[in-house]
């Protein structure tokens, strides 16, 4: 599903709703627990941006060369996820009836769509040991986060709730991290849950209003997100911004005001040295990446009409010879 400011499928869908005061309720009386970024060499960047053929997918390595598109569907490829070997990317097909879940081999080739549980299915993320995909799902009355094989079988539902989006599993495969919305576009928050399902935590106030894409760290200990992603006041920026697992060490790693610029997290780097997001500048868009300490603010593709969104950093495979750059 699309990133904030471009939205559509399952999740504009859902998004027309309110979530129930039980909800909230229960998000704020939930105990903290004990698509993300796995441990590896840094390989390439993949992201969607509009085309004059729908959106589609691009991949780029750090240094910002080699810049390529990698999907020509009809609709719109969005929303990709790099699997632990960075051979594979999962993402969402879009048409005006349908959203669906399909994996491709990194440079596009081998394209299949799964079933999914839903009329509509998408965001999809991969676990972390390259063997299911997680996804959010819209039956047309009720929604919520299920997962599949790589096949498309063994469907089991994880969470049944209308108003989450964006799951990703942590790297020691045992919490799940959501956007959860109270009034969709408006008052979000990022939340957590038990991999196999059962309560949300919210890390972060719904004031936060965090944007539908977020990451965890390689190591765990940290997930980044943007901080009033959906810009609902005049004024307000969106700068990335990251918070630990239990809810703690909150911190903006941007500092725009102002609303002419505004950053949107991506992912993390592989290897955890970088962050990697989408600097928005008086209506011009970048690739950039940044330390996760909130430093060395640096652009991979720099500031043009081009868009990347939704943007998530694989690791490299074992037989891609194009090279990191520097990291």
């Amino acid at each position: 599903m699309l990133s904030t400011g471009a939205r559509c499928g399952v999740r504009r869908t859902i998004k027309r709703a309110v979530v129930p005061l039980a909800f909230t309720a229960i998000l704020l009386a939930a105990a903290p627990s004990a698509v993300a970024t796995f441990p590896g060499h840094n390989g390439l960047i993949a992201f969607h941006s509009q085309t004059t053929a729908g959106t589609q997918i691009f991949t780029v390595p750090p240094n910002g060369h080699d810049l390529r598109q990698i999907t020509h569907v009809a609709g719109d490829a969005i929303s990709a996820d790099w699997s632990p070997d960075g051979r594979r990317l999962a993402f969402e097909i879009d048409t005006p009836d349908s959203a669906e879940v399909a994996v491709m081999d990194a440079d596009g080739s081998h394209l299949v769509t799964l079933p999914g549980i839903g009329l509509f299915n998408g965001d999809p993320s991969f676990t972390p040991d390259g063997e299911r995909l997680v996804y959010g799902f819209f039956d047309g009355e009720h929604g919520g986060i299920a997962s599949m094989t790589l096949g498309g079988g063994d469907q089991r539902v994880i969470l049944s709730n209308d108003f989450v989006e964006d799951p990703n599993v942590s790297p020691d495969g045992r919490t799940m991290s959501v956007t959860c919305q109270q009034d969709p576009d408006v008052l979000q928050a990022l939340c957590t849950l038990p991999a196999a399902g059962g309560a949300l935590t919210a890390l972060t106030p719904f004031t936060a209003e965090v944007g539908a894409k977020s990451d965890w760290a390689p190591d765990g200990h940290q997930l980044v997100f943007t901080d009033h992603a959906d810009l609902p006041n005049p004024g307000d920026s969106a700068n990335v911004a990251v918070v630990g697992p239990d809810g703690t060490g909150e911190q903006l790693l941007t500092q725009f005001s102002g609303g002419d610029t505004n950053a949107f997290a991506g992912s993390y780097s592989p290897d955890g040295h970088w962050i990697v997001l989408r600097l928005e500048d008086h209506g011009r868009f970048g690739l950039y990446r940044i330390r996760p300490d909130g430093t060395h603010l640096r652009a991979i593709l720099p500031l043009s009409d081009f868009a990347p969104r939704f943007i998530d950093w694989g690791p490299r495979a074992d037989n891609d010879a194009r090279r990191d750059g520097d990291g």
